[in-house]
Order: structure tokens, then sequence, then C-alpha cells
């Protein structure tokens, strides 16, 4: 199954249930059907087959799985080497390869969905109109219409911000969440999306949010009744407590993640009537949509959004919680 574009069905990665593999196999390439075949002795050989050895059941994922060091690599690279990124700019496209590189890596095919944005004013500086990317991440096989997890941040910065809290946190927690998942089951199956263009450039919804909003476009029909939830990380490097985010006045997502983030150790709060981030384009539309992250810094939308700003604790608290929820 294709994944999600403007005109296309996602590929999913078929994670839950209790199947059990020998070894990880290759993903399929987009559009493809994972084809399994087995060998069979030649017809004129006499020499009986020998049984094939039993599979190893594939461990289901941990918070202990998580990787801390991982995310911390993306935000020094992505706000100290990439450096403000606004989602029309070439140093955008530097980070949109550098994460899927990294997905790659990490064993998730990858896919680039194209869509427009125009001209506007962010945060106070004029940003050129054009296309940006997201950032597609997903393995194995998935089927139209069977349950499905996502989980996304935004990869675009402000022009004047190199943006480590704002979001080069979110993607970093997205990257140890892929490498945590790797190898290993989820509840469900997991699509993971580094979004481009959520920053502003005017002052409405309409003016936000660009690339969560043309994958929700793209969604079919199907795929949207199976939707169980999106989780968006924005900002969830700072702080000592996660923020668990509802759009109204809470959901079932946001239960589910403060469930989860009590199992995994997390102390965190309900912040309720939370829109400004990418989960709002999900609700909005009519799907389950939470946020992580949001509590309030100084550095915010300012030059001074550097590396150093973020807390590695925090960082771990946000990844261990979203491995928890969808484990």
């Amino acid at each position: 199954m294709r994944r999600i574009t403007i005109a296309s069905v996602a590929a999913l990665a078929c994670l839950a249930g209790a199947c059990s593999e020998s070894a990880p196999t290759p993903d399929p390439a987009p559009g493809a059907e994972r084809s399994r075949t087995s060998a069979a002795p030649s017809p004129t050989s006499d020499a009986p087959t020998p049984p094939a050895p039993p599979a190893e059941p594939v461990r289901r994922a941990s918070p202990d799985d998580v990787r801390v060091a991982t995310a911390v690599a993306a935000v020094e690279h992505l706000a100290g080497t990439v450096g403000p990124r606004p989602g029309t700019s070439a140093a955008y496209r530097r980070a949109a390869r550098w994460v899927a590189g990294r997905f790659r890596e990490l064993g998730w095919s990858v896919e680039q969905q194209r869509f427009p944005t125009p001209a506007g004013v962010s945060w106070g500086i004029p940003v050129r109109g054009g296309p940006s990317t997201n950032v597609i991440a997903t393995r194995g096989d998935v089927r139209p219409g069977r349950p499905w997890l996502l989980v996304g941040a935004h990869l675009d910065t402000v022009p004047q911000a190199p943006g480590a809290e704002d979001n080069a946190s979110g993607v970093g927690v997205l990257l140890a969440v892929a490498e945590a998942l790797a190898g290993r089951r989820s509840r469900l199956p997991v699509v993971l999306v580094a979004f481009g263009s959520e920053e502003p450039r005017g002052p409405s919804d309409d003016d936000h949010h660009y690339g969560s909003r043309a994958y929700v476009a793209g969604l079919s029909t199907a795929e949207r009744g199976s939707l169980n939830g999106m989780v968006s990380l924005d900002r969830v490097g700072v702080g000592s407590v996660l923020p668990v985010g509802s759009a109204g006045d809470g959901d079932q997502v946001q239960r589910q993640l403060l469930a989860a983030a009590e199992r995994a150790g997390v102390p965190a709060v309900s912040d309720l009537e939370q829109r400004s981030s990418d989960h709002w384009s999900f609700v909005r539309a009519g799907l389950p949509g939470a946020r992580l992250g949001s509590t309030s810094y100084a550095a915010y939308h300012r030059a001074t959004d550097v590396p150093a700003v973020v807390s590695r604790d925090q960082l771990g608290r946000t990844a261990r919680t979203v491995v928890s929820w969808l484990r």
C-alpha cells in the first residue's frame, strides 16, 4: 500500500498483534505488498528437507528502549548546524533530507509529501512562498481500514530562530521513538511524520499548520475512520513536568497519554484547549489527536533558542511517554 500523499494512500507499519519473525525483513517498496516465498527442494534431489527453525517472537517495544542521546544529537544538528529553517527555505530542505536519512538508517521506509506553502509574515519577518515537504516514515504492510497510530513533529522554524526547543526537540524525540521501535512490536501499526510549514505566516488558524493540513487532506475515508490517535510533539525539551494537551475539554488520546506517562514514571499535567500545534489539523477534521509539550520559556521564537536551552531529561521523559503509549 502506498504512503499517504494528497493523491495517494499511506504505507503504514504492521507492528501490532502476536506476529513473530525469525529476523527483521527489509521494508517493501512503496506501493508494493510484502512478498514471502519459501524455498523448495529440487525435484531431482532425494535429500530430506531439514525442518525450519522455530521463529523467535519479536519483543514488544518498551520505554527502556529509548536512547536519549539520539534525541540530543538531533537537537544539536538541527539547531546547531542547520539553524533557522522556514518551511520553504533551502535550510529546510537540508533538514528534511537529513531527517529522511536518519529514518532510513533506523530501518524505516521514507517518502516526502510535497505541498504548497504561501508567502506571508512569520513572526514579524516576511517569508517566501513555495513548496515544502512532509517526511513520512513507515514500515512493513498496512491494509486500508485497519487501526493505526501516528506520531508527528514539525521540522520548520520561524526565520529568526534556530529552533532547538521549537521544534528540534520534537523531531529529536520522533527519531528516538523510531529507534526504540526498530525491530520491536507496538500495539498498532505506526506512522511517523516530520511536518513542514507548521509555523505561522499570518494571524489565523488557516495561516498555520500547512504540512499537517496537507497530510490530513490526503487521507482516504478508510484511513480517517481507522486512525486511533495522533500525537504532536511540539516543544518537548523544556521543564520537568510534561504537558499533555487536548484541543477540547479532554479526549481519548489525552487520557491515553496521561495514563502512558504514569506507566512510564513521567510527571505530567493536563493542558486543555490546546490548539497551537499540528494535532489541531486532525482534530478540526474530526480525527483523534493530542499534543505533548508547550512549557513556556524565554527563548521562544528568538535567536537564543539554541541547544543549551533543551533539557536532556525532558527529552527522555517525552520519548518514554510516547513509547509507553505506542506499546
